[in-house]
């Protein structure tokens, strides 16, 4: 039979040893998180090839750590690993979108669904940043197409009945998505009259070149 001190002393060991596996995967799921709001920011600068390869190194990131996940469960599966997983989806989902305009599953993504739903959540701000550059640019279209997408998100996130309701966070989150799309719809209107009201101008001030030319070859 042991005694106290062997077993509190293997009882230690055992707790450092777990300790160190939570440090290790807290680091990685920071670092998977950070990959892929680097990447996100690598999309919107339109340098899609480097944001791909920061999440092929959040997958690795990931991976590995589901399979850590078989052997420490109660560790891994933190809220920590949840933001990593809603951020690396809101990645994967916002390149696919631009690149070939078609929605991902969480099954292609690699997360589960639950974490899947709230970065796609987030998907809709980033496209408020796209529609707000392609206004900068003066293409409107490109504008309402941002603004289509970001409607087409929250209909269908608003749908889901009582899913919707079993998410977590994500009634906030479409209630921030809401207003987002608000304020981007009032954008692009705003730069559709202006855009009206210059053509219009435009149009007078030839009319007025045209009347005057006419008037002194009289």
């Amino acid at each position: 039979m042991s005694n106290l001190k062997t077993i509190l002393k293997n009882i230690r060991k055992e707790l450092k040893e777990k300790d160190a596996i939570r440090e290790t995967a807290h680091v990685a799921m920071r670092k998977a998180t950070s990959l892929s709001k680097q990447s996100i920011l690598l999309i919107h600068q339109r340098r899609n090839r480097e944001a791909k390869k920061l999440i092929e190194e959040a997958k690795a990131i990931i991976a590995k750590l589901g399979e850590m996940a078989a052997e420490y469960p109660h560790i891994i599966y933190s809220g920590m690993l949840d933001a990593a997983h809603q951020e690396y989806a809101e990645a994967n989902v916002f390149l696919h979108l631009i690149e070939e305009r078609e929605f991902l599953t969480p099954k292609e993504v690699g997360v589960p669904s639950v974490d899947y739903v709230l970065g796609l959540a987030d998907v809709i701000g980033e496209f408020r940043r796209v529609a707000l550059d392609a206004l900068r640019e003066d293409n409107v279209k490109k504008g309402e197409e941002c603004l289509q997408i970001m409607d087409d998100i929250y209909v269908e996130l608003t749908a889901l009945d009582d899913a919707y309701m079993l998410v977590s966070g994500l009634r906030r989150k479409c209630d921030v998505a809401r207003k987002i799309i608000e304020i981007t719809r009032g954008d692009i209107t705003q730069e559709v009259r202006r855009n009206s009201l210059e053509k219009h101008l435009e149009l007078f001030e030839k009319q007025a070149k045209a009347r005057k030319r006419s008037s002194g070859k009289a």
